[in-house]
């Protein structure tokens, strides 16, 4: 027991029960905590991980949804938040939040039909609004098979799965979905969480996922990296400029090739449904949620730490995930950002240049 004991106190290790056992020893800074969205959970938990063992520093962070993570960061019970939604400059305002984007990847919709490989099925978005409409109800619509000539599709119901709680990757999909479809906009709309006229739905990309993989004839939606480890049946999309295109690394960052960051206030930019021949038209920025004024700032120094190193030294982890680093460009207007913008009490700067890990 005296063995098992110095080795959780020497590992530090993530969670309550470590936590309590170190509380006494710790400093504030020790653990980072964190909430929200569960769309960049994979690349957060791999970077928390190395950053552990390059620092010591622990990032505890629960994956609750987006709308989760903006309730936590707004009553301050955890250190910073994240949401696929970014929130607008007068609600960032009202709260005396900054946000910035962390990494990028993409929505895709995921389904189970017997004898259909990965990648096989091609929808567009206005047949994709139309099953969540609850307009298109059997696999073998002729709208569909039109789309897919050479897939034997069943002649069977469409269940149709999304998310239950308020989700980051539900406002991304709605928001495709609204640009996309004057009547999906019209009755259903673009939020985090939205009144679903048809189907089942479940909590996280766990949910969804668990009942796709349950559910033969289903279809739903989860992000990228999720899909891929777990071995899902995506779709390909037909993008703004009439083309197939299939989610991978390198069409989330055609999507993301000509987002104007700078030109952004607040960071609030979307990219959905963006030009270019090889653009995925569901891609999304997913963001990060922090006071201005850090009340804790020595702890406020250690979130900003851990994200600058993410930024500097988690590329390659965040590709082998499918998900799209942040361009130097936009790393360097965030961290200007964060020194401008951030202060402690006193109103002195929290972060400076001299922290950036080279």
């Amino acid at each position: 027991m005296h063995i098992l004991s110095r080795h959780l106190k020497n590992t530090a290790v993530a969670g309550a029960v470590a936590l309590g056992m170190i509380a006494g020893l710790a400093q504030a800074a020790e653990t980072i905590n964190g909430a929200g969205a569960t769309f960049p959970y994979p690349i957060y938990a791999k970077w928390a991980e190395a950053y552990k063992a390059k620092t010591g520093t622990s990032m505890n962070y629960q994956s609750i949804g987006s709308g989760g993570g903006i309730k936590q960061i707004t009553a301050k019970t955890v250190d910073f938040g994240a949401s696929d939604a970014p929130l607008t400059v007068e609600k960032l305002s009202e709260i005396g939040l900054m946000q910035f984007p962390m990494v990028m990847g993409g929505v895709v919709p995921v389904v189970n039909l017997e004898g259909v490989k990965a990648g096989e099925l091609k929808l567009t978005g206005a047949v994709l609004g139309d099953i969540y409409l609850g307009k298109i109800t059997n696999w073998d619509d002729a709208a569909l098979k039109k789309l897919n000539p050479g897939v034997k599709l069943p002649n069977g119901k469409i269940t149709v799965v999304a998310r239950a709680d308020g989700s980051g990757t539900t406002f991304i999909f709605t928001h495709y979905l609204s640009k996309v479809s004057p009547a999906f906009k019209e009755k259903i709309g673009n939020n985090t969480s939205v009144a679903w006229p048809t189907g089942v739905s479940g909590k996280g990309n766990e949910g969804v996922a668990s009942y796709v993989q349950r559910l033969n004839g289903s279809i739903g939606y989860v992000e990228y990296a999720y899909a891929l480890q777990n071995k899902m049946t995506y779709a390909q999309m037909e993008n703004r400029a009439g083309k197939f295109v299939k989610p991978e690394s390198e069409t989330f960052q055609a999507a993301a090739a000509g987002a104007d960051w700078k030109g952004t206030p607040g960071f609030n930019l979307m990219l959905t449904d963006q030009s270019g021949e090889k653009s995925w038209p569901i891609t999304g920025a997913t963001f990060i949620l922090v006071y201005l004024k850090q009340e804790k700032p020595e702890t406020g120094k250690e979130v900003l730490k851990f994200f600058d190193w993410a930024y500097h030294h988690g590329g390659k982890m965040a590709e082998e995930l499918d998900y799209v680093p942040m361009p130097a460009s936009v790393v360097k207007l965030v961290e200007e950002t964060w020194k401008k913008e951030i202060k402690d009490a006193s109103g002195k700067a929290v972060w400076t240049d001299s922290m950036v890990q080279k």
